[in-house]
């Protein structure tokens, strides 16, 4: 548990595989760069995690339609670590995105509806 480093080597080999295979804004890039971004905010390191969730989401913004599931996630994980950072002017927005798209994209009972409603109100308390 714990082993950051290891995950964080093993996610720079796949997108280093993906860069060569895949077109530079296929989805899967994005996905490479996201998750070494999640490592990153795990870690706390969250300028740097910060700089792979942008990455990720300006290849999902090409490569995805406006109301897809993953265009969500990516809004999510930037507002959260806004968030986490103490930015929640910056933050709100993010995560009022990303409930947007999940309401239009996912059922109402979907885990992810409820937890980005409870980091706004979070957000919102903040402000």
């Amino acid at each position: 548990m714990g082993e950051y480093s290891k995950a964080l080597e093993y996610y720079e080999k796949s997108l280093k595989i993906r860069e060569i295979s895949l077109p530079p804004t296929h989805p899967y890039l994005a996905t490479s760069y996201n998750n070494i971004g999640l490592v990153y905010s795990t870690m706390g390191e969250y300028w740097k995690a910060l700089e792979y969730y942008e990455k990720s989401h300006k290849i999902y913004e090409k490569a995805l339609p406006p109301t897809h599931p993953d265009l969500a996630t990516s809004y999510n994980n930037i507002g959260q670590l806004y968030g986490k950072t103490e930015e929640y002017s910056k933050a709100l927005p993010l995560l009022e995105k990303a409930l947007g798209i999940w309401r239009k994209s996912l059922p109402p009972t979907h885990p992810n509806i409820k937890i980005v409603m409870n980091a706004i109100d979070r957000v919102k308390e903040k402000l």
